[in-house]
C-alpha cells in the first residue's frame, strides 16, 4: 500500500486519528449521560473496529486521490466486520448475541446499497487487505486478524429487524445509533455532548414566584406528563422546570413560534455561551443563527457552521424544533438508529398537540410510544386537549400523569365574552367595532384573509390594516411578526386591524383589545382567543371582546379540506350553549364534554389517526428509505422559491449573491466566507416557503449554485408586499391550493 497512508478521510485524517476521536467522545458520552442502556464495552469494541475495513487497497487510493467512488469498492463497513475477533469475544465471556448485534453494527453504520455486494465480493477484498506497518496497538488492541465473519454473527444481505432479531433488536438499535452519534461527532470534529449543568440555575435566576403549573412540573420531573393549562401561564417556563438539568427537545408546530420560543431563552434565560446550551433544529437554522449573530443576542458566536452542525448532530443538551426533525423516527427509516438511541436518554416536551393534522398526530403518538420504549420521557403541555387524543395516548400502551383539573389562574379566570354569529365572515361589525382599539381578525385560510384585508381596506384604508400569514417573502414575513408583536404589546397605544391565519395561534405573545375568528374547531377557537385579552381580566365594562362566526347554515372556510367537518359541526353545536362571558374552566369542561372519543369516533379525522397508527404498527424496519419519510411529513416540507416578479426586481443583487455562492470554499478567503454566509441570508429574503404539493405543475426556473444547491425561481405566480404570492391556476388543482392552507 504506497505512502502506507492508512487514511480515514481525504482530507489527510488517519484511521487512527479518527478512532481516537470516536474514543474521546465516548468518554465524553459516558461522563455525560451515565446510566445510557447501552453494554459500553460493545460500544467501545464498536468504535475499536467501525472503520478498519478503510484499509482495503480501494478505499485508501479512493480518499488519496479525493474521488467519490473507486471501480470494486465493497463499502468500508462490510470489510470492518471481518477484524472482529468473534472466537476471542466469546471466550471473554460476551455472548453470541453481543457479538451479533456488534456486528451487524459496525457492518451497517453507513447505510449503504448493499444488493449488488456478493459474498465473493467481499471474500476478494477481505483477501487484500494489509495490515503491515499498521499501529492497531495504539487502539489498544492486542492481535489483529482478518478473517471473513461466519454467517452465524454477519450476513451482508440480512437487515437486522425485531422479528428477526426479538429483544436483541433493542440493543442493537442502541448500539448503531450511539456509534452513528459517536462517528458523526468525530468527523465534524465537535463534542457528541454538552452537559446540562446550568438550566436550574438560570431559571433561578429569573427571580420568579413560581406559580402552580410551574410548582407541579418542577416537583413532578421524573414522570411523564400530560397537562392542560390555560394561555399565558408560564408554560414554557413550566416545561423548562420539568427538563431540569437534563437533556431536553422543545417541540412545537409553527416555525414562527420555535423562533419565538429560541430567541426567549437565549435572551431571558441561557445568557450566556448559548451555541453550546441550546438549538434550533429547522430547515432554517442557518439563517436564524446568522441573523442572532448579526443581531448581538450571543455574547461570542466565532463559527455559525459549527453551532449549526453541533445542533444538526444533537449534540445540545436543549434542542427547540418541529416535529419532523425528531418524529421521523416512526418509519424506522435505515439511519434512525441514532435519533431513537439519543431520545432514549432524553426528555421530550411537546407543545400544542391539538393543532397536528390527523397524520402527524399519529405520528406523534407513536413516537411518543416508542421514546418511551427505549426510556425517554414526555410532557405533552397544551392549552386545549381533547380526550380522545388521551384515549388514544393510553390505546398505545402510553403511561403518563395526568391531573384531574386544568391549570388555570384564579385572578385571570374570565378573560373573554363571546358573541356566537349565525353567519360567514363578514367585514360588517368588524367595521362597527373598531375604534381606538386593536382589533384581531383570524380566517381559516389564506384565501379568506385576503378577502378580508382587501375588504376592510377598501373601507377604512390600508394604513391601518395589516396582512398576515405565511405566503410572504422572508423579508417581508419577518418584518410583519415583528411589527404584530410591537403593535400588540402593553404600552403600546396604536389602533389598528390585523388579518391573519392560525399562524398567531401557537406561543405568540400578542394581546388584542378584540377578537374576530372564523370557526374551525372548539380547541382551535379556545387557542386563538388567548391572542385577545392574554393577561388581562375582563370586566362588564368591555362588553363583548370576542365575535365567532360559526358559518350559520354555510361552512366556514376551510370546512371539509383543512379542517374535519364533523369536528367542526361537533364544535359548533358546542358554542350553542356559549353566550357572554366565558371562564376558563368552562371551555376546558366544553373541551371534555364534546370532544370524547365517542363523539368523534366516526369522524374522517379520528379514523384517519386509527389508520395511520396502524399502519406504522405493520411497517417493518428498513421498508422506507429517508427520502420517502420526508414525503410522509409533505404537510411540513416545502420548498423555498423566489418569486419571479421579486427577482426581476432584485435580479442584478441575486446574480451578484449567486455568483458569490459558486466560489467553492476550498479555494474562499477568509473575507469571501464571511461574504458567502451574508450573501446567504440577504438571498433568503427574496424567498417564501412553498408547500411541496401546492407547486405541482407550476412553471419553476432554477439557478444552479452547485451539484448540490440551486435557487427555485417560481414564474407562475405574482406577488405584491401586502398581499403575499399569488400562484397561477393550473389546469389540474394540487391537493389543496397554497390559498386554501391553514396557516
Amino acid at each position: 500500500m504506497e505512502g502506507k497512508k492508512f487514511l480515514a478521510k481525504s482530507d489527510g485524517e488517519t484511521i487512527i486519528q479518527h478512532t481516537k476521536l470516536l474514543l474521546k467522545n465516548l468518554d465524553i458520552l459516558k461522563e455525560i449521560y451515565p446510566d445510557i442502556n447501552v453494554n459500553w464495552a460493545l460500544l467501545k469494541l464498536a468504535c475499536i473496529y467501525h472503520d478498519l475495513g478503510k484499509l482495503n487497497e480501494k478505499f485508501q487510493y479512493k480518499v488519496d486521490k479525493n474521488l467519490r467512488t473507486t471501480a470494486g469498492e465493497v463499502p468500508h463497513g462490510l470489510l470492518s466486520t471481518a477484524f472482529i475477533p468473534a472466537k476471542e469475544l466469546i471466550h471473554k465471556g460476551f455472548s453470541k448475541e453481543e457479538v451479533e448485534i456488534l456486528a451487524y453494527a459496525i457492518g451497517r453504520h453507513h447505510e449503504r446499497d448493499f444488493s449488488k455486494v456478493s459474498i465473493a465480493d467481499i471474500k476478494r477484498e477481505v483477501s487484500t487487505l494489509d495490515i503491515t506497518d499498521f499501529p492497531y496497538q495504539q487502539l489498544g488492541i492486542d492481535e489483529l486478524h482478518i478473517r471473513v465473519l461466519s454467517k452465524k454473527y454477519f450476513e451482508h444481505d440480512v437487515h437486522m429487524s425485531v422479528i428477526q432479531f426479538g429483544d436483541a433488536y433493542f440493543d442493537y438499535v442502541m448500539l448503531k445509533g450511539l456509534l452513528n452519534r459517536l462517528d458523526y461527532a468525530a468527523s465534524g470534529h465537535i463534542e457528541v455532548e454538552h452537559p446540562n449543568d446550568f438550566l436550574i440555575d438560570s431559571m433561578g435566576n429569573l427571580g420568579y414566584q413560581w406559580n402552580d403549573l410551574q410548582e407541579y412540573m418542577l416537583t413532578h420531573q421524573k414522570e411523564n406528563l400530560v397537562i392542560t393549562a390555560q394561555t399565558g401561564l408560564g408554560k414554557t417556563e413550566a416545561g423548562l422546570l420539568w427538563l431540569g438539568n437534563n437533556k431536553g427537545f422543545f417541540t412545537l408546530p409553527i416555525k414562527a413560534a420555535i423562533n419565538a420560543i429560541y430567541n426567549r431563552i437565549v435572551t431571558k434565560v441561557v445568557k450566556d455561551t448559548q451555541e453550546q446550551k441550546i438549538g434550533l433544529l429547522h430547515s432554517s437554522i442557518h439563517q436564524e443563527y446568522l441573523r442572532a449573530k448579526d443581531e448581538g443576542i450571543f455574547e461570542e458566536l466565532l463559527d455559525v457552521d459549527n453551532y449549526v452542525n453541533r445542533t444538526r448532530q444533537l449534540s445540545l443538551p436543549l434542542t427547540v424544533c418541529t416535529l419532523d426533525q425528531l418524529f421521523d423516527i416512526v418509519f424506522r427509516y435505515p439511519g434512525y438508529e441514532q435519533k431513537i438511541a439519543t431520545l432514549s436518554y432524553s426528555k421530550v416536551i411537546i407543545d400544542e398537540i391539538q393543532m397536528y393534522s390527523a397524520d402527524l398526530l399519529a405520528y406523534l403518538i407513536y413516537g411518543l410510544k416508542m421514546i418511551t420504549d427505549y426510556g425517554g420521557s414526555f410532557a405533552v403541555l397544551t392549552a386545549t386537549l381533547p380526550p380522545y387524543i388521551t384515549d388514544l395516548m393510553m390505546k398505545e400502551g402510553l403511561r403518563f400523569k395526568q391531573p384531574k383539573e386544568g391549570f388555570v389562574d384564579e385572578n385571570l379566570m374570565i378573560r373573554h365574552s363571546v358573541e356566537i354569529l349565525h353567519e360567514t365572515m363578514n367585514t360588517s361589525k368588524i367595521i362597527r367595532v373598531f375604534s381606538k382599539n386593536k382589533i384581531l381578525v383570524i380566517c381559516n385560510t389564506i384565501k379568506q384573509a385576503k378577502q378580508m384585508y382587501q375588504q376592510i381596506s377598501d373601507e377604512v384604508g390600508t394604513e391601518c390594516v395589516h396582512l398576515m400569514h405565511s405566503a410572504f417573502i422572508r423579508r417581508d414575513r419577518t418584518q410583519k411578526e415583528k411589527d404584530i408583536l410591537d403593535f400588540a404589546q402593553n404600552g403600546n397605544t396604536d389602533a389598528g386591524i390585523w388579518i391573519s391565519t392560525q399562524i398567531v395561534e401557537a406561543s405568540l405573545d400578542i394581546d388584542f383589545d378584540i377578537l374576530f375568528t372564523e370557526l374551525s374547531d372548539l380547541s382551535g377557537l379556545f387557542q386563538r382567543m388567548g391572542r385577545c385579552y392574554r393577561k388581562r381580566p375582563w370586566i362588564p365594562e368591555i362588553g363583548i371582546n370576542v365575535y365567532v362566526y360559526d358559518g350559520g347554515s354555510k361552512n366556514c372556510s376551510g370546512i371539509g379540506t383543512v379542517i374535519d367537518k364533523e369536528i367542526y359541526e361537533l364544535s359548533k353545536n358546542a358554542l350553542l350553549q356559549v353566550s357572554g362571558p366565558l371562564t376558563e374552566s368552562e371551555k376546558i369542561k366544553l373541551i371534555s364534554q364534546m370532544f370524547t372519543t365517542d363523539k368523534v369516533k366516526t369522524s374522517t379525522f379520528y379514523q384517519s389517526i386509527n389508520d395511520h397508527l396502524e399502519f406504522l404498527e405493520l411497517l417493518f424496519e428498513g421498508e422506507k428509505t429517508k427520502n420517502e419519510v420526508l414525503n410522509e411529513f409533505r404537510n411540513i416540507h416545502n420548498l423555498s422559491v423566489i418569486p419571479s416578479s421579486i427577482y426581476e426586481e432584485n435580479k442584478k443583487i441575486i446574480t451578484k449573491l449567486v455568483q458569490l455562492l459558486k466560489i467553492p470554499s476550498k479555494i474562499a478567503t477568509s473575507q469571501e466566507k464571511i461574504e458567502k454566509k451574508k450573501g446567504r441570508i440577504l438571498l433568503n429574503e427574496y424567498k417564501v416557503d412553498l408547500p411541496m404539493y401546492a407547486l405541482k405543475g407550476l412553471e419553476i426556473e432554477e439557478l444552479e449554485i452547485n451539484d448540490y444547491e440551486k435557487i427555485s425561481i417560481l414564474i407562475s405566480c405574482n406577488y405584491y408586499s401586502n398581499n403575499g404570492i399569488e400562484l397561477h391556476k393550473r389546469q389540474k388543482k394540487a391537493d389543496i391550493d397554497v390559498e386554501d392552507q391553514f396557516f
